[in-house]
């Protein structure tokens, strides 16, 4: 089994990837290089949590056997250096030796992790550092060429490259001044990564003491669906003074590229830049702002005045975002109906006696066996209305306690004696043993659920409408970036801090230990020892407050004192927006009812007179066919309308006249004309009353 699981973790960690950037990305619009090194970037993240644990586990294997080693030829004879008896001193005591050291069942190699986390941890670092900032402006560029996008990424990253050089120079500075300090490749190196991690960690207690609070209060306010049902009419009608206002920018956009296209004849050289453009605009206001071929005027006409090349470009750029923002909303928009649709009805059904569960609109038949034997509408009614809100508290519960021992090891995990950290002894418990496979379970539940309050408030974070993770295909390319940027930013810390929790790193613990293939090579944070023993052990306290500001939603309040409104129960605003998001979602029930409704009289007409039209349509053809003449309709020069036959006319003619004849003539009247318009997979009028329902509609052919 040796690199077995770690062969089998690459390619789960792949799809893993692949398949969360299929639902938040666009695998047919979107440009390939950025859903490229989007996809890179989460897989390169998403890989180093997976294949830690195993990292960990080799670890303590190779530790045992230096303890076996030690045990059957005796210590080292001879003084120590001094640094090395302080370590000592300072270190836990060992485990006793053994006899026998089993080999996990996930060993890996030795030579293998050191390469493959250097691999892995520098081209995380070249990504997000170099590589996505200069393609996410690239992306966002409205420039026509690659030089002009390429011109673009340079200058909007000039002082975002400017800002990290200079804390990487007062770094640098600080050990150049240092009189114990001399620099060498692997000392400066470790300046680098140290500079990274800096920047990584302050980001990572922000988000970390948000996620440890809000993941289980979510699961506990999902378990109300009540609560559930309020929120969602708060977001609906937030989300509608979006959709307005995106619908409102997209026409204003629409209007000025309607006037440049205008203004910018066929023959003129920006005229490419135009056509540019319009490509990038919706299909229906694509065929309004058509090439304007009519007038041949030259373009050196004075009295014209013509836009510049870099008007274009910003309106380039305005097009993209009022674009994809429109379409995000509108899609957000339905599927938010839907949610509150569907809690209704688990409102409605939790009453219910027949505890079968009733739908406000019907379904579309599934063809899955699970759906129709397993899935029935009383299983529903168990699940939806009984047993899904104990399964959420349940989970809430749980979460809320791996929350706490989270926040207790984040304050004790400096302290080897006694050991304070829980997830430390929990593994060192593990060690005595040789339990590999309960310490890699118990690593990666544990790394996992910190990733887990980390990503999640990643992918729930807004930043006004600049940065957005949006599900269904709707995040645009700037976002996709954003997030792998942060990804490869936040991992490497995190993965730190785990070691640190569970006393696996000696430049936090001070214990003399065998090192992870992992921190070799993050080098010796001894190099920096103001952040080694003071910044990486005392700053992470900082998430108990954290975690108490976001409890009592403290940041809530204060975005609603400023006037982005926020979901607070005890507020006037929020109760006046949630009456508004009620009365939208009720009349969109109400229009979608009436669809609902016109298709069933639709569906009904068919099945009672259908069949009867294809038999006196048949009938009616094949009685044509047998005379071999045609009918048509001439207008004398008087102005009356007369009968004509002629026989031997073409083939071509007598197909146009059966289908005049098989297309069934329609009387309705305008005053029953209802909301329901035209249906547009028939081509039919349904929206009023048919005449010829009645019992008169055998003889209103007799004169055909």
């Amino acid at each position: 089994m040796s690199g077995a699981a770690l062969g089998i973790e690459i390619v789960v960690v792949f799809f893993l990837a692949l398949f969360l950037l299929h639902r938040y990305g666009d695998f047919k619009k979107q440009q390939r290089m950025v859903l490229f090194s989007t996809l890179l970037a989460w897989y390169l993240c998403f890989l180093i949590v997976f294949i830690l644990p195993l990292d960990v586990s080799t670890t303590i294997y190779k530790q045992c056997k230096i303890d076996h080693e030690e045990h059957v030829t005796g210590p080292t004879i001879g003084p120590q250096p001094p640094n090395q008896t302080a370590a000592n001193s300072t270190a836990t005591p060992r485990m006793s030796p053994v006899t026998q050291c089993y080999k996990p069942w996930s060993y890996i190699p030795d030579g293998i992790m050191p390469v493959f986390w250097r691999v892995v941890y520098w081209t995380s670092q070249c990504l997000t550092w170099l590589l996505l900032p200069f393609m996410q402006s690239y992306a966002r560029s409205g420039g026509f060429s690659i030089t002009g996008k390429v011109k673009t990424a340079l200058i909007e990253n000039a002082i975002y490259y400017g800002t990290y050089l200079l804390i990487f120079g007062s770094l640098l500075i600080y050990v150049a001044v240092h009189p114990k300090l001399h620099l060498s490749w692997y000392e400066l190196q470790t300046i680098g990564i140290t500079a990274a991690n800096t920047w990584g960690l302050f980001l990572l207690v922000l988000l970390l003491g948000y996620g440890l609070v809000e993941i289980p209060r979510s699961y506990w306010n999902a378990s109300r669906p009540g609560h559930l049902l309020i929120k969602t009419y708060f977001k609906a009608s937030k989300l509608m003074t979006e959709k307005a206002d995106a619908e409102e920018n997209l026409e204003d956009v629409m209007e000025e590229v309607r006037k440049v296209s205008e203004s910018i004849k066929y023959n003129h050289p920006l005229r490419k830049c135009i056509d540019t453009v319009l490509r990038k605009c919706p299909v229906d206001y694509q065929e309004k702002l058509g090439r304007n071929m009519d007038d041949y005027e030259d373009f050196d006409d004075k009295q014209n005045t013509y836009p510049s090349e870099k008007s274009l470009v910003k309106l380039h750029k305005q097009v993209i975002y009022a674009v994809q923002r429109h379409n995000r909303t509108r899609v957000q928009w339905q599927i938010l109906l839907q949610q509150a649709i569907h809690l209704e009805d688990v409102a409605k059904n939790e009453t219910s006696s027949t505890h079968q569960f009733v739908h406000s609109f019907p379904l579309p038949e599934s063809s899955s066996w699970v759906s129709r034997y397993l899935y029935t509408p009383t299983v529903e009614w168990y699940w939806l209305c009984l047993l899904k809100s104990w399964f959420y508290r349940l989970l809430s519960v749980i979460l809320t306690l791996f929350s706490v021992a989270v926040v207790w090891s984040e304050c004790t995990f400096f302290s080897t004696r006694p050991v304070l950290s829980l997830f430390a002894v929990f593994i060192q418990l593990a060690e005595r043993d040789y339990n590999y496979l309960y310490i890699e379970m118990a690593c990666f539940i544990t790394i996992f659920f910190l990733c887990t309050c980390v990503y999640s408030t990643v992918f729930r974070i807004r930043v006004f409408n600049y940065y957005y993770l949006a599900s269904h295909h709707q995040t645009d390319a700037y976002s996709l970036q954003f997030s792998g940027m942060l990804f490869c930013r936040l991992t490497p810390p995190l993965c730190l801090n785990f070691l640190g929790l569970i006393h696996m790193d000696s430049a936090i613990s001070h214990q003399d230990k065998e090192q992870t293939a992992y921190t070799s090579i993050m080098g010796s944070m001894k190099v920096l020892s103001f952040i080694a023993n003071g910044f990486y052990i005392y700053y992470p306290m900082l998430i108990v407050i954290l975690c108490i500001a976001t409890y009592f939603s403290l940041g809530t309040r204060c975005l609603n004192l400023l006037g982005f409104q926020q979901f607070l129960g005890d507020n006037e605003m929020t109760s006046d927006l949630i009456d508004e998001g009620k009365e939208l979602i009720r009349r969109e029930k109400r229009k979608r009812q009436r669809i609902e409704d016109g298709e069933n009289r639709r569906r009904e007409w068919k099945e009672r007179y259908g069949n009867s039209r294809e038999e006196y349509s048949t009938r009616n053809r094949s009685s044509h066919e047998m005379k071999e003449t045609s009918y048509s309709d001439s207008v004398t020069p008087s102005g009356t309308r007369q009968a004509k036959y002629s026989r031997g006319s073409g083939r071509g003619e007598r197909d146009r006249m059966e289908l005049l004849q098989d297309a069934e003539p329609l009387d309705f009247s305008a005053d029953t004309l209802t909301d329901e318009g035209l249906d547009s997979e028939s081509g039919r009028h349904t929206g009023g009353r048919y005449l010829s329902m009645s019992s008169s509609r055998s003889r209103i052919f007799d004169d055909v």
